[in-house]
C-alpha cells in the first residue's frame, strides 16, 4: 500500500477507540502499515486519557463504547480543542450516524468495513484538515474565510467549524448566488459519488446554526425547493 506520508519528519498520530479487541487489531495493523502512529484504546476514559497525554491527529471512534458512549467521548474530546474524528457505527443504523454528525464527526464508516476503505477515509479527512497552501481568503455578509489557516468567523467573531463545515462554507463563497443539489454537494465539495444524502442535510443544518442570525429564518444558505441548497449572500443585506 501507498506511503503518502513517507520523508515527514513526524507521521501523522492516529488514535483507535474499539472495545472490540479484533476490529481493532486489524484497523490499528493497516494504518500502522500506512506509514500512520497509532495509538489504541478500548473504552472512553482511557481514550480521553491517551488524547490528552498525546494529542491525536485524527480519532477513529466506535459509537457504541461500554459506559461512555463515542458521541460522549467526541464531545470530551472537541472541548479541548478541534480534532478530525471518524465515526464507526453499526450498518443500518441511521439515527446514530446522524448523531454523530451532530456532535461534530468529520465522517463516518459502517461495519462491517473494509480496513483499506477506512484508511482512505483517513487519508481524505487528514488531507482536508491541512491548511491550504496559496488559496486566498473570501468573504461576504460579513463572512470572511482564510483557507491557508483553516479559520473562518463572522463579524469578526471567529467560528468553530468541523472540517466538513469548513469545507461547505468555503464552497458555498465561492459559488454564491447558485443552487446546488444534494447529491452536487456531496460531490463537489467532498469528493464523493454515492452515499447516505441525510449527511449533506445535516451539515448544512449544522452550518446554518454557525453563520445564520435566525438559524430557524435561514437568510444565507436557503432551501431551492425540489433542487437543494443556495448561498445567497444578499439575504443578509435584506434581512438588516
Amino acid at each position: 500500500m501507498q506511503q503518502p506520508y513517507q520523508g515527514e519528519k513526524t507521521a501523522p498520530r492516529i488514535l483507535v477507540v474499539d472495545d472490540d479487541p479484533t476490529v481493532a487489531e486489524v484497523v490499528a495493523g493497516y494504518l500502522d502499515r500506512a506509514g500512520y502512529v497509532v495509538d489504541r484504546a478500548d473504552d472512553g476514559p482511557t481514550a480521553l486519557a491517551r488524547a490528552a497525554a498525546h494529542r491525536p491527529d485524527l480519532v477513529v471512534l466506535d459509537l457504541m463504547l461500554p459506559g461512555m458512549d463515542g458521541l460522549e467521548v467526541c464531545r470530551r474530546m472537541r472541548g479541548d480543542g478541534p480534532v478530525p474524528v471518524i465515526m464507526l457505527t453499526a450498518r443500518g443504523d441511521e439515527d446514530d450516524r446522524i448523531l454523530g454528525l451532530e456532535v461534530g464527526a468529520d465522517d463516518y464508516v459502517t461495519k462491517p468495513f473494509s480496513p483499506r476503505e477506512l484508511v482512505l477515509r483517513v487519508e481524505s479527512v487528514l488531507r482536508r484538515s491541512r491548511p491550504a497552501v496559496s488559496a486566498r481568503r473570501l468573504g461576504a455578509a460579513g463572512l470572511v474565510l482564510d483557507p491557508s489557516a483553516r479559520r473562518a468567523a463572522k463579524n469578526g467573531i471567529e467560528l468553530a467549524l468541523t472540517l466538513r463545515e469548513f469545507d461547505l462554507l468555503s464552497f458555498f463563497l465561492r459559488h454564491p448566488g447558485r443552487a446546488f443539489a444534494r447529491e452536487d454537494l456531496m460531490r463537489e465539495v467532498w469528493g464523493w459519488d454515492f452515499g447516505d444524502l441525510s449527511t449533506v442535510t445535516v451539515h448544512v443544518r449544522r452550518l446554518r446554526g454557525k453563520i445564520e442570525d435566525d438559524p430557524a429564518r435561514p437568510r444565507l444558505i436557503q432551501t431551492v425547493w425540489g433542487v437543494g441548497y443556495r448561498f445567497d449572500p444578499a439575504g443578509a443585506r435584506e434581512a438588516s
